[in-house]
């Protein structure tokens, strides 16, 4: 298979756009730059588009096995190309979890049967995400584990997050956490703050999370293991990962759109699509997310795309589980509310879904240049709408964002070097 995309821009190292051409063989970009004149299957006219390299998610959870209600890998996948993605990691929190080589090993089968995109397949930390035995890291990082995780639930045992990140270390594999010490959850369902005391409900403390970011970055140097913070959420959880950064510890994290965008004064009222994990914090704490994204602390931008129900929603904020999707609106959310507003340039924004999630994990993709995948994305910076649910291609349309009016939407998404989705305005 071969492409042409023809007159679309290109944003320079500096931040400048240049006109540029990209011809595509056999899933690569085989050239990059002005006038060329390669024969090709399909030529895409990209006039007053921006091609920018395909955005990486690292995570997301696409509900396969166990939870087909919520998503599949199928309709997951689709969603990620909507929205100009064109690698994504799957988490393992499903049901049964890929914590032994056999159930991984059928993970990536239906992968390979049904995904769009690229998949990155999460294998759990412990067995059955129970806390009380770990996997053999070895077997599994040879059947295709991307990294190890028991997201949705906080490793509680010090000795056993340390036993985990020395395997780990030992085979240069990344630990990748969901902090959260359940001692501390106090069956809350949002922030403890002004919101959770004007409605009555438990509230989730900041040092529910932060507690456990500061005993693991612990752990991770006393292991030598790259150890990485999920869905980063409260300043203290920032300021812990900057001293540790400062300490020459190997630790990463990411910061999701939704914790950039809202904190508790946003909520509206008891709308479970404003009920998350980390919840919604309080406005220093988004600013200081803000401020740790820009400054470097947090390495990048990941959506946590948690698909439910609408029957699960509508059981209330006490008893709704949680999670938002978001795969199909990052990046217009970001654009609008960060770049058009002056508070990151687009250059930034791109970094943070592309080469800056790829660095952090020696990811061999998120870059546009000769001789690399294939995988890119067409943007339209110009072209506005509202985010309407009905429109979604996942089965999840739990967003607190309905309704939000956004520019810079993706038209066209190309991956390994073939058109996986096309919004229909571009000709190709």
């Amino acid at each position: 298979m071969s492409i042409l995309i023809k007159n679309g821009q290109l944003l320079t190292k500096e931040g400048n756009f240049v006109k540029t051409d990209i011809y595509i063989k056999s899933g690569k970009i085989a050239g990059i730059g002005a006038g060329i004149e390669e024969k090709a299957q399909e030529v895409i006219d990209a006039e007053g588009l921006l091609i920018a390299p395909g955005f990486i998610d690292l995570h997301v959870h696409l509900r396969e096995p166990g939870g087909e209600k919520k998503e599949t890998i199928e309709t997951g996948t689709k969603a990620a190309a909507k929205g100009g993605f064109t690698t994504v990691a799957a988490m393992p929190n499903t049901r049964p979890v890929p914590d032994t080589k056999e159930q991984l090993d059928k993970l990536n089968c239906r992968i390979e049967e049904t995904a769009s995109v690229k998949v990155l397949p999460y294998s759990s930390i412990t067995i059955r995400e129970l806390g009380q035995e770990l996997t053999d890291f070895k077997a599994l990082k040879e059947a295709g584990a991307f990294a190890f995780t028991d997201d949705g639930v906080g490793v509680q045992s010090a000795a056993m997050m340390l036993q985990a990140m020395r395997n780990a270390a030992e085979i240069s594999m990344p630990i990748v956490a969901h902090c959260e010490e359940n001692t501390l959850i106090n069956k809350g369902s949002v922030h403890d703050g002004v919101f959770a005391k004007e409605n009555g409900l438990n509230g989730i403390p900041s040092v529910c999370e932060s507690v456990q970011i500061a005993r693991d970055v612990l752990l991770a140097e006393a292991a030598g293991c790259h150890y990485h913070v999920c869905h980063i959420s409260t300043k203290e959880s920032v300021r812990v990962v900057r001293d540790a950064k400062r300490a020459g510890i190997k630790v990463t994290a990411e910061v999701t759109p939704h914790h950039l965008l809202l904190c508790e004064e946003d909520i509206p009222g008891l709308d479970a699509n404003f009920k998350m994990n980390p919840p919604l914090r309080g406005a220093d704490d988004r600013a200081a997310l803000i401020e740790g994204l820009l400054d470097g602390t947090i390495d990048f931008i990941a959506t946590d795309h948690a698909p439910h129900t609408a029957a699960e929603k509508e059981e209330g904020m006490e008893l709704a589980p949680f999670g938002i999707v978001g795969l199909e609106t990052a990046f217009p959310l970001l654009y609008t509310h960060f770049v058009e507003k002056g508070i990151f340039t687009l250059k930034q924004l791109i970094d943070y879904l592309t080469i800056k999630p790829a660095k952090a994990f020696g990811i061999q993709s998120g870059k546009l240049e000769a001789g690399e995948i294939a995988d890119l994305v067409l943007l339209d910076l110009n072209r506005q709408e509202k985010i309407d649910p009905v429109q979604f291609l996942s089965k999840g349309k739990n967003t607190p964002f309905t309704g939000w009016d956004c520019k810079g939407w993706p038209v066209m998404t190309i991956a390994e070097g073939k058109i996986v989705w096309n919004r229909g305005s571009v000709k190709a």
